[in-house]
């Protein structure tokens, strides 16, 4: 899904943005992640979003007592929760201190670079590196070929 939208980017300069694309996939359709990272750090986010680790702008609604929803053989909702969790905690210490910051604000808070690398005090276009080594320590974490 394409929603673009104009913003202004300076003096009489503005630029048109795809408003559903992350910034991972923003990287990566410019070549400059490759699909093996592009696929760690979609597991990373979907841990992260599975897990409920966001912050919530709605109702927490109660569990079906019923069973009802989930359908076959699959994890209570509570207990996809807690395993999520554990994944999402296990990935970021593969990915190792240095290397969590960046990857945390990139594939799951959703900043763009720039504002990832001014919220820690880095230099301009320091990121990128950092974050292509935090994405391949978690692809080498879920054994991607």
């Amino acid at each position: 899904m394409r929603e673009l939208v104009e913003r202004t980017v300076g003096v009489g300069r503005s630029v048109r943005v795809n408003v559903a694309e992350s910034p991972l996939g923003w990287l990566r359709a410019r070549g400059l992640v490759d699909a093996r990272q592009l696929e760690a750090g979609e597991r990373l986010r979907g841990d992260y979003e599975t897990a409920a680790l966001g912050a919530r702008v709605t109702m927490r609604w109660a569990a079906r007592v019923d069973g009802g929803g989930a359908g076959g053989g699959g994890l209570d909702p509570v207990m996809a929760q807690v395993a999520a969790k554990a994944r999402f905690d296990a990935a970021m210490a593969a990915a190792g201190a240095g290397l969590q910051d960046i990857a945390w604000r990139v594939i799951c808070a959703g900043d763009a670079l720039p504002v990832a690398e001014k919220g820690l005090g880095w230099p301009a276009r320091a990121g990128r590196l950092v974050l292509t080594l935090a994405l391949d320590r978690l692809a080498d974490h879920y054994r991607l070929p």
